[in-house]
């Protein structure tokens, strides 16, 4: 199924859920409003015309102009029936959730995908969006004391962490550049 036809039929679907839907470009995707996530999310798994079993990425957005924090959810069906060596996505799609920098909340996926329940963790961990429902909501790369989230865009660095001094890419000592 193409693009155009899945944004048709979560319209028809979801109705109002369905915010936005971007079609042109290389990664054409459906923004599904928050609180409908989950839902949509099933459908999308379980419904025999899409059958998006496959969760392969999970990335981060920070649109700081918008004052929003995006996830953005790659998808794709993988036919479980083939021998391995024959297994190809026949269908792939991209779901985009919006929130608020202030207050970004997105219903967990992880019993939708298992997979997303490490990508979730490493969102919120970088970036701050916190997954409600989420299995295990911890950090997963910074150490738990860790301030701040450091993939958003405002985020400052700090000069050290329990005295051990801060260095950039550039082996700079100041890491506001």
């Amino acid at each position: 199924m193409v693009p155009e036809e899945i944004c048709k039929l979560l319209k028809g679907e979801f109705g109002e859920a369905v915010v936005d839907t971007t079609l042109g470009g290389g990664h054409p995707c459906a923004v599904i409003a928050a609180d409908a996530w989950p839902r949509v999310a099933a459908f999308l798994r379980d419904d025999a015309r899409l059958r998006l079993n496959m969760l392969r990425c999970i990335s981060a957005l920070d649109l700081l102009s918008d004052n929003k924090l995006a996830c953005v959810y790659d998808l794709m069906h993988v036919s479980l029936d083939r021998p391995a060596e024959l297994k190809t996505a026949t269908t792939e799609f991209s779901v985009r959730v919006m929130v608020d920098r202030d207050r970004p909340v997105i219903p967990s996926v992880a019993h939708v995908w298992p997979a997303a329940e490490w990508h979730e963790r490493e969102a919120y961990d970088l970036m701050g969006i916190e997954f409600a429902g989420h299995p295990d909501p911890r950090r997963i790369l910074c150490p738990d004391d860790w301030d701040g989230h450091p993939l958003r865009k405002d985020y400052e660095f700090p000069l050290e962490y329990h005295g051990i001094p801060s260095t950039t890419e550039y082996e700079l000592t100041n890491p506001r550049h």
